[in-house]
């Protein structure tokens, strides 16, 4: 019951760190209809490619053995080197068809997902040798479309045998007259024929297969929106704390801001609701923004310009725009430059003017 709801809950589609988990345990998409079609496909081509080529081969190997029977030593030493010989031709003749069925077979697993290197599916799981268990899996669903998927392909099997070889049978019965050689070069005939219908018939299987195999797979890993919750505290961080974090670093902005406005040499404001703490001395490249801020900050502002008798000027447009554009401890933009050097211009003449 508990695993029912817990499979209802999961409501939501999977996130990428979910599927990379998933790969890792080992837990992909795996149809072992594709694995055959590719395995088949395989021995179809070497049959078709090498066929000749093999049993030539093979032919010669053997007929020379045959006819040469009677000089071969039958000491341990001699035996060793005729049976070593006879495997290096052997494998001459088949290396390379067996190395592409090898090949065909590793291509079946790596067209459905990518390698895999994980170790937990080496570690004992106690659910798989306990006997519920096998019976559970022995009559689940699974099983049974497992059993459908068999039957349904020896049934198309068999059936394209019998298309095919039903209209020859007459041929079939007369094989028996007929020299070996004929023999093989017509039933190679009828293996590729058969071979190649079978492919092209496993093709739809596996493709098949393969979407049910996904489709069951992803809805193995979605997630309930409490998964998802955890996921993101997880990789993103508790918001709570998150928040707690940014709400610190605000608050040493502010502390350093306010330690910096006594330095200032003009505030630009709104006149409520923006300020902007500007610095300018001589040899500077253009004026650094000390301080900023808007409503309660912007009023804490002004009262410290006032408490160390820092100017303040009233431009709306401009302190709207340095709020805007321009971040604590930075230059003000060069598009600026006119404006702020009006307003520092003006505050020099005052200064100038207070103090003669």
């Amino acid at each position: 019951m508990a695993d029912d709801q817990n499979d209802a809950d999961r409501t939501e589609d999977p996130t990428q760190k979910r599927l990379d988990e998933a790969h890792g345990r080992g837990d992909v998409v795996k149809s072992q209809e594709v694995s055959t079609w590719f395995v088949i496909a395989g021995a179809t081509l070497v049959l078709a490619t090498f066929g000749n080529t093999m049993s030539a081969t093979l032919s010669t190997t053997m007929r020379g053995l045959l006819a040469n029977a009677h000089q071969i030593p039958v000491d341990g030493r001699g035996l060793v080197s005729i049976a070593g010989r006879i495997s290096g031709e052997v494998l001459s003749a088949i290396g390379i068809p067996l190395s592409l069925l090898a090949l065909a077979a590793i291509a079946g697993n790596m067209i459905q997902h990518r390698l895999v290197w994980s170790s937990q599916s080496l570690k004992p799981k106690f659910n798989k040798i306990s006997p519920l268990s096998g019976l559970k899996r022995q009559f689940s669903m699974q099983a049974l479309a497992n059993l459908l998927k068999g039957l349904i392909k020896i049934a198309v099997v068999g059936a394209v045998m019998v298309a095919l070889l039903w209209p020859q049978r007459y041929r079939l019965e007369s094989l028996v007259q007929t020299d070996l050689l004929g023999t093989l070069a017509l039933t190679r005939g009828y293996a590729l024929q058969i071979l190649g219908a079978v492919v092209a018939i496993l093709a739809f299987i596996a493709a098949a297969d393969y979407l049910m195999q996904y489709r069951q797979w992803y809805e193995r890993q979605k997630m309930s929106l409490r998964e998802m919750k955890d996921e993101f505290k997880q990789s993103e961080g508790d918001p709570m704390i998150k928040g707690k974090i940014r709400a610190l670093r605000q608050g040493r902005m502010r502390k350093r801001m306010m330690a910096q406005v006594p330095k200032a040499s003009v505030i630009i404001t709104n006149p409520t609701h923006y300020a902007i703490a500007l610095q300018y001395d001589r040899g500077m490249e253009a004026p650094i923004c000390l301080a900023k801020g808007v409503d309660t900050m912007a009023l804490k502002i002004r009262e410290i310009a006032a408490e160390h008798s820092i100017p303040v000027v009233e431009n709306p447009p401009l302190a709207r725009v340095l709020h805007a554009t321009v971040e604590v401890d930075d230059e003000i933009p060069p598009e600026h430059y006119k404006a702020v050097a009006e307003i520092i211009g003006y505050v020099m003449k005052l200064r100038r003017s207070v103090s003669r």
